[in-house]
């Protein structure tokens, strides 16, 4: 014997309608007579209640009564054949009489009782399970209506009625015992009490009565048919990685459920549960999908937990007072009261000291648990042993649900550590002794992140999302997005990652998109874009989109992104630049960006402030985190000297070998900017910053290259004409050099904390001596490397290198 229950989008169209009866054909040919479980047409509960309420105020309901009709009506005309449709269409005309007096009863009494309540709502399982089991006639002769009413006895506790079981499944055995070979199609959600009044089973309902008639009958499982394929890691419409489980303890799935998974309600388990039939979830829309399966035992499986779950809107209420501390039986007396009252709590915590306790409920009890707590304490809040009950609304519950993770070390660190490094602050925990679920309550607004950063923390065989907000689309920008495009598919095969870029901006526009722009069309969609750019806005922006594992890149040398680089990690976004005016500001201004961003747990990476893409700052700061001290750091870091001195030899002049530099685009359009050694004096500084020197620009001493009537020269073409005038002067120094077998390079130092950049003649004993074209060079003598200094050398300008050092800070972001 198996049971299938259908959901309301199962049976909510023609098509999926069609879809139902093919899978049933499929278990009749296979020898079964299942029992099937029907749901109300999706959304005719709703409407029905709306109904109901409309009624109650005196509304007019006549239209959606009419809607209520159609659809039925049109169900049949679609899918009977026309000889079988006047039984159809009379069954189902007296059931909407019968629901069109009821209706009409509440509209002239202004009153809308529970149990009347119930009885409305009846009528969705009921019309389609009798339409539905005519239209199965046409396929099995066997098919036979039931009114599980008839057969399921509970309470009197209107909308959210206790089934008497002992009596329940002495009647479903009868009946089933008196109709052997009938194919049973059974209304969902619907029973009635002793009286015969009818009652319904909440939430869920559909699923507890396919539930309940598999425990009556000892079933070999039970099919949950609904929308998606099975139970999901976590709500996929917030979670696009989110995958489909394909087996789950009862323990864990009744946990999942509990707290927001919406495939299965938590009640409908319990009668499976205790005769340990396996539950089975699956997708109408997607018939061969293997689907989930809950059952007692599953195998063991690799993954830390099973999956995450959350509740979208909840509260919480707050009650405290020196007159709970020490108190027997206080927590007693608060949580009967809410019992007594229908108050479900979602979730309870407690401070150790006994001074608090914060519970979750429903926001529509929020209030109401509120005023009744101030009535049952009354004396103790007159004494000031109690404070009034204070509430925190637009909050969302997110659980983490699975059996390894019992006894399970680093299991809530990962939890709180994807939580914090994303800016979701905590409002209250919970966690069970049995170690199955933690859960948190946390801003509503964060809910989606939050998920999506968890997710990404526990399901490691899924690739790491990380959400880059661009600005600047020059040379280096273009060149990162080709880059990031052409090793797309590398970095996600290789290191776990994928780039989404979420936003760009140029100086004319800007453009947003949380699902990553294409990196094929970028420059097209950006030109097409309404949107004008404005850098406050562009951060406005994307702080409002609150997306997780977020990375904000400049690709500029603007002095404007850094005014908001502070605010950009109050957020708890991580910073990557290649722009150096920020940490060669002001000290003051270099440290408060370190400490923010380490009081934030997010990352600052700026790796190409000194050496394009070069790993010198990496090198640094793992010698000084490993304890190593730098006694010395030689270094050249402009590219653009670097190549003018290694091609000043021979019969070169100086004049041609600046004026060929600039042609080749190594230096700015006014080559002083380069020759000024400014450059190279911001570079020197934060390297001095970052081993520890707590040092200014005015600190660094720079030896001038350059004489006094090149500097002063009004114009570029005046520079260079004075640049001519001065030959004599640096031929001198070059031959100077020639002559003591030595070259000239213009070299920063760092050293018992003074730093100075100086043009030296070094010989061939020199690590920069045999330096060429336009590299950098950097070496770091310490305790370590006290005898043979640790050298790094490449390539030290350029758009590719400098992109490529920006694509390696941005993939380091988290690791």
């Amino acid at each position: 014997m198996k049971i299938l229950k259908f959901g309301g989008t199962s049976v909510g169209s023609a098509k999926s309608i069609s879809t139902v009866i093919d899978i049933l054909k499929k278990e009749y040919e296979a020898g079964e007579k299942p029992v099937v479980v029907l749901s109300a047409m999706s959304g005719v509960t709703n409407l029905l209640s709306s109904m109901a309420e409309n009624a109650s105020k005196g509304e007019d309901f006549t239209v959606q009564l009419a809607e209520l009709e159609t659809r039925h009506f049109d169900m049949v005309r679609t899918l009977l054949n026309v000889q079988h449709q006047n039984p159809a269409y009379t069954r189902l005309k007296i059931n909407f009489n019968h629901l069109e007096e009821l209706l009409q009863g509440v509209l002239t009494l202004r009153e809308l009782t529970p149990k009347t309540r119930d009885l409305i709502l009846s009528y969705g399982e009921r019309c389609s399970t009798l339409m539905i089991s005519k239209m199965a006639a046409q396929y099995f002769p066997e098919a036979l209506f039931v009114d599980a009413s008839e057969l399921i006895k509970t309470d009197s506790d209107f909308g959210h009625a206790k089934v008497n079981m002992e009596l329940t499944e002495l009647l479903i055995k009868g009946f089933t015992q008196e109709n052997p070979d009938k194919m049973l199609f059974v209304t969902g959600f619907i029973a009635s009490n002793d009286a015969g009044q009818i009652t319904t089973l909440g939430r869920g309902g559909s699923d507890y009565t396919a539930a309940i008639f598999g425990s009556a009958l000892n079933a070999a499982e039970i099919q949950i048919w609904t929308d998606v394929n099975g139970m999901m890691t976590a709500d996929p419409r917030m979670v696009k990685k989110a995958f489909s489980l394909p087996e789950l303890t009862y323990t864990e799935a009744m946990e999942l459920s509990y707290f927001g998974a919406k495939v299965i309600y938590p009640p409908t388990m319990i009668p499976a549960f205790l005769k340990r039939i396996p539950i089975i979830i699956k997708n109408t829309f997607e018939v061969d999908f293997e689907g989930t399966i809950i059952q007692h035992h599953c195998k063991p499986s690799s993954l830390p937990i099973k999956g995450i779950s959350s509740i979208n809107d909840i509260s919480i209420i707050n009650v405290e007072g020196s007159g709970m501390v020490g108190k027997s039986g206080f927590s007693g007396r608060l949580f009967s009261l809410l019992a007594r009252e229908q108050i479900n709590i979602i979730l309870i915590t407690q401070s150790s000291s006994e001074h608090s306790i914060t519970f979750a409920v429903n926001p529509g009890d929020a209030e109401k648990a509120r005023r009744v707590i101030e009535q049952e304490f009354e004396l103790e809040l007159l004494a000031n042993k109690l404070e009034h009950p204070d509430i925190e609304q637009n909050l969302a519950n997110l659980a983490i649900v699975g059996e390894n993770m019992k006894q399970t070390p680093g299991i809530s660190g990962k939890l709180f550590h994807a939580l914090g490094r994303n800016g979701v602050n905590v409002r209250a925990i919970a966690q069970g002794s049995s170690e199955y679920n933690i859960s948190v309550i946390i801003s509503s607004k964060d809910l989606a992140k939050a998920l999506n950063a968890v997710h990404d923390a526990f399901f490691v065989q899924l690739n790491k999302t990380l959400h880059a907000f661009c600005l600047g689309t020059g040379n280096i920008g273009t060149t990162l997005f080709n880059q990031l495009n052409q090793h797309s598919g590398f970095l996600q095969e290789n290191n776990g990652i994928q780039v989404k870029i979420a936003g760009i901006s140029n100086t004319r526009k800007m453009i947003f998109n949380a699902d990553g722009l294409s990196l094929d069309k970028w420059q097209d969609e950006l030109q097409q874009s309404d949107e004008k750019a404005n850098l406050a806005a562009f951060v406005a922006k994307m702080k409002q989109m609150n997306l997780p594992n977020c990375v904000f890149i400049d690709n500029t040398a603007s002095p404007q992104p850094i005014e908001f680089y502070e605010d950009i990690f109050k957020s708890n976004i991580s910073v990557v630049t290649c722009n150096k005016i920020g940490n060669s500001a002001a000290y003051s201004q270099y440290k408060t960006f370190r400490d923010t961003a380490r009081q934030h747990g997010v990352d600052f990476f700026y790796e190409t402030n000194v050496g394009a893409g070069l790993p010198i700052i990496r090198t640094l700061k793992d010698l000084m985190s490993s304890g190593d001290r730098v006694k010395r750091i030689e270094a050249i870091l402009s590219g653009t000297i670097s190549f003018i001195f290694n091609n000043f030899k021979g019969d070169a002049n100086f004049h041609d070998v600046v004026k060929m530099a600039q042609d080749k685009g190594y230096t700015e359009p006014d080559p002083r900017d380069d020759l000024r050694g400014t450059d190279f004096m911001r570079k020197i500084l934060i390297l001095a910053r970052d081993a520890g020197y707590a040092m200014e620009a005015a600190d660094v001493q720079i030896e001038s290259m350059l004489p006094k009537s090149c500097l002063e020269a009004q114009s570029v073409d005046d520079f260079y004409a004075a640049l001519k005038k001065e030959d004599a002067y640096f031929t001198k120094l070059k031959e100077q050099a020639e002559k003591e077998k030595k070259v000239l390079r213009y070299i920063g130092k760092l050293e018992d904390g003074k730093a100075a950049i100086t043009l030296q003649m070094v010989d061939e004993s020199h690590p920069f001596y045999m330096l060429s074209g336009s590299d950098n060079i950097i070496s770091f003598t310490t305790d370590r490397y006290k005898d043979r200094p640790l050298v790094v050398k490449g390539p030290g300008a350029g758009a590719e290198v400098t992109a490529a050092g920006v694509f390696a800070d941005l993939i380091n972001v988290g690791a």
